[in-house]
Order: C-alpha cells, then sequence, then structure tokens
C-alpha cells in the first residue's frame, strides 16, 4: 500500500534531537524524503541511520539557522534539485536566560530572536517560492504555551514564540488561497534536553517523549489536512482559532 506521504518533500529543522528528530523519523516512516536541518552533525548521522533502518531517506543539512544567507542558500539548492518542497515543519529554537527582562543583556535577546523569529521569516521568504510549487503544501511552526502565559523569567523565549505565532498567521491569511496551509503546534512540557535545562527540577519521566507528540504533528503535514491559520495545543488535544479579544 502506498504511504500517505510518498514523493513528498518534507524540510524539517532541529532535526539532530527531540521534536524535530522525532517529527522527521515520522514523516520518513508516511514516505516522505526528509531534509534534515540541524547544526549538530552526529545527531544528523543519527537520524540518518534511523531513517534508513525504517527504509526511507533523508538530505543532512548541518547548518545553523542564523545563516540567513546559508538557508537562502539552500533554497536554491532544493530548487535547484526538487523543484518543490511539500513540507516545513519549523522547528528549531532556543530558550534563551532564565532571568529577569532587566538583567537580560542585549546579545542573548538578539540570539533568541534571531533564532526562533528571524530565522522562520528567512524561512518563509526562500522556501514560499518552492512550497508553491505542490500542489497541497503544509507548513507547521512549533511554539509554546510560555508565549500566551506570559511565564515570569523567560520573557527573550516568550515574547519570540508570540511573535512567531503572528508571523505564522499572518502568513496564513496571505496564503488563504492557495494550496499552502499555515499552522502551529504547542507541545506543551515535552521530554527534551532544552526543557530539562529550563526546568532542571522537574522529573522527565512524568512528560511525554518528542516521539507521541510528533505522531500529532505528521496529520497536521498530510494532503487530507485543510485547516490553516490554526494552533493544534497537544496538551489538550484540541485544534483552537486565534480570536480577536472581546
Amino acid at each position: 500500500m502506498t504511504k500517505p506521504l510518498t514523493g513528498r518533500i518534507a524540510l524539517v529543522t532541529g532535526a539532530s534531537r527531540g521534536i524535530g528528530y522525532a517529527t522527521a523519523r515520522a514523516l520518513a516512516r508516511e514516505g516522505a524524503q526528509i531534509v534534515a536541518i540541524a547544526r549538530t552533525q552526529g545527531g544528523l548521522e543519527e537520524l540518518d541511520d534511523e531513517i534508513r533502518k525504517d527504509g526511507g531517506t533523508a538530505t543532512l543539512v548541518p547548518l545553523s539557522l542564523t545563516d540567513f544567507d546559508g538557508i537562502a542558500r539552500l533554497g536554491a539548492a532544493l530548487n535547484e534539485r526538487h523543484r518543490k518542497i511539500d513540507i516545513l515543519v519549523g522547528n528549531a529554537g532556543v530558550a534563551g536566560p532564565s532571568s529577569p527582562l532587566g538583567h537580560i543583556d542585549m546579545k542573548p535577546w538578539n540570539d533568541v530572536i534571531a533564532l526562533n523569529l528571524s530565522a522562520n521569516f528567512q524561512l518563509i521568504r526562500c522556501m514560499e517560492p518552492l512550497l508553491k510549487k505542490s500542489d497541497a503544501a503544509r507548513a507547521v511552526f512549533i511554539t509554546a504555551d510560555t508565549s500566551s502565559k506570559a511565564t515570569a523569567y523567560l520573557g527573550p523565549y516568550a515574547a519570540s514564540k508570540a511573535a512567531l505565532e503572528t508571523l505564522a498567521r499572518v502568513w496564513a491569511h496571505e496564503t488563504s488561497s492557495s494550496a499552502l496551509r499555515v499552522n502551529l503546534f504547542n507541545p506543551g512540557p515535552i521530554r527534551t534536553r532544552m526543557r530539562a535545562a529550563v526546568f532542571p527540577g522537574e522529573d522527565p519521566l512524568t512528560l511525554e517523549t518528542p516521539d507521541q507528540a510528533a505522531e500529532f504533528i505528521v496529520p497536521m503535514c498530510l494532503p487530507s489536512w485543510n485547516e490553516t491559520g490554526k494552533l493544534y495545543d497537544y496538551p489538550t488535544r484540541k485544534l483552537m482559532s486565534f480570536r480577536m479579544p472581546e
């Protein structure tokens, strides 16, 4: 039986570990050819080994997403090789400092904004032409509940994710009449290295795994998924609409 993503090209950022790694594997199992981006060569090679064991294929791209010119070069290379991409999963992110706003220097602030927000903006700019060549393009950006909770001492992370949500929603509105569907995914507390660094006292065994979350990201990448401009809240298993405040 043909897998639902056979013949489709899926670009996944932050693919060397955590949710990105799990999502890349899950998409590959459904037949997608993976373009895996991460800074860590070793993690990408491990991912490639696992995808090959599952019978899939992957192209490994060791790249820092704050290399904005590098993202542009990648877009040109993908156009030359595949002429399109079908799926974009914007997962890469950094937590940044856990500190009161007044104690945060400009460099760590800029570092968080560069990766969590500006890199996704550059991905949109450079990958939109390729996505528009797909008959059923799907984009999913990984957000966090800190964006709505405005969690104390996580200001750069919360602000960057709130801005990312707005960016994705704008893109969804701009492309609503096309074959592209743009959505957000909030994983909530997940057993990742980043979560452990931010909440070191938390028992990781009480948290769900990246593999469990990835199984809910995959349906948002299928051609059969028709929603756009929505947020899937994994902790509550609900697809949510954004509404103007009353």
